[in-house]
């Protein structure tokens, strides 16, 4: 049974997805900005560790972002792909090791956070506005051929999977009291952010030119690309039948 390939974008299609993806860096660097100091003020205010470690990570984001528009700013993405993908990792891995550090400080200190009506509506808003944006621009990614692309697509989901996660220590810490909650959500944060960085670690080779003609069986865990970024649609579709 022969393997089906995966066909390249051609030259045309290729320049239409890179402004497209500059297209949602941008929109990321922008919504993040405005998440980063609302976020940060509230959670100072507050004292919350979860709401300040969310707005720390919107500052982590705006960085893979900008990692992602220098890539593609250049005459060869591809040259910068492996830089882009460091800086990505690295940046996940900060925001683990201050937020861990934060949140067990908080838990052995018996810090109380207060409620934050802002956080709660901003926790809301990202919920509904980073899922979006990160469908976006994973499909544009993928299509591309770009482990940068889809890493920053990653990064942009996390906020939304810590968006829920915020929600629910501070709407907890609110209602009931739970002081434990805002740094305990804050923990679930940072283990997110090391599992992501390391996966955007391993992802150098994931969807580069190289990758994407190959068999889209051999675009596994032997390229460190788990998720199947690099297959085709109708590949995934024949692979699962």
């Amino acid at each position: 049974m022969s393997l089906p390939l995966r066909v390249a974008p051609s030259p045309a299609r290729r320049a239409v997805l890179s402004r497209r993806v500059r297209l949602f860096v941008a929109a990321t660097i922008t919504y993040n900005v405005v998440e980063a100091v609302v976020a940060i003020t509230a959670g100072t205010v507050a004292s919350s560790t979860a709401l300040i470690g969310f707005g720390l990570d919107s500052v982590i984001e705006v960085s893979s972002a900008a990692a992602v528009a220098w890539q593609f700013a250049g005459p060869d993405p591809e040259q910068r792909e492996r830089t882009a993908l460091r800086v990505i990792a690295v940046s996940f891995f900060a925001l683990a090791a201050y937020v861990t550090v934060e949140s067990a400080r908080a838990l052995v200190g018996g810090d109380r956070a207060e409620h934050s009506t802002v956080g709660l509506v901003l926790a809301a808003v990202s919920l509904a506005v980073m899922p979006v944006l990160s469908a976006a621009q994973r499909r544009a990614g993928r299509e591309l051929g770009s482990a940068s692309a889809v890493a920053d697509s990653r990064q942009t989901l996390l906020c939304t999977y810590l968006s829920a996660v915020l929600l629910a220590g501070l709407a907890v810490n609110s209602l009931f009291g739970w002081w434990w909650a805002d740094p305990a959500a804050a923990l679930v944060i940072a283990a997110v952010a090391v599992k992501e960085g390391r996966e955007a670690w391993r992802g150098d080779a994931c969807c580069s030119p190289g990758a994407a003609l190959r068999p889209a069986a051999a675009t596994g865990d032997s390229d460190g690309c788990a998720d199947g970024c690099c297959a085709t649609d109708e590949a995934r579709q024949r692979a699962a039948g």
